[in-house]
């Protein structure tokens, strides 16, 4: 019988164990400081493109704000993130 949170190798019985294979993400403070980074500049640069979609000159200001919407939602997932797992804050 095999060892509580160990698996056999192919099934076989030849004895051989291996350990428990499990799924790790693993960040450093720094990876952690820089998604915080790239966070913070969509957050900036969908300020810019909002403000660029209310130029009357501009061409697509639907499309701009769609766009920044898009950046601030990313820049939130990326800033979660950061925070959580990445040691930032």
């Amino acid at each position: 019988m095999a060892q509580r949170g160990r698996t056999r190798f192919g099934g076989g019985d030849d004895g051989q164990l291996a350990p428990e294979m499990r799924f790790v993400v693993a960040m450093t403070a720094h990876t952690g400081r820089d998604l915080a980074e790239v966070g913070f500049l969509l957050v900036a640069l969908s300020g810019l493109w909002i403000a660029a979609a209310q130029l009357p000159q501009l061409r697509m200001p639907v499309a701009r704000t769609a766009l920044a919407g898009i950046a601030l939602a990313a820049a939130g997932v990326l800033l979660i993130v950061a925070t959580h797992w990445g040691h930032f804050g």
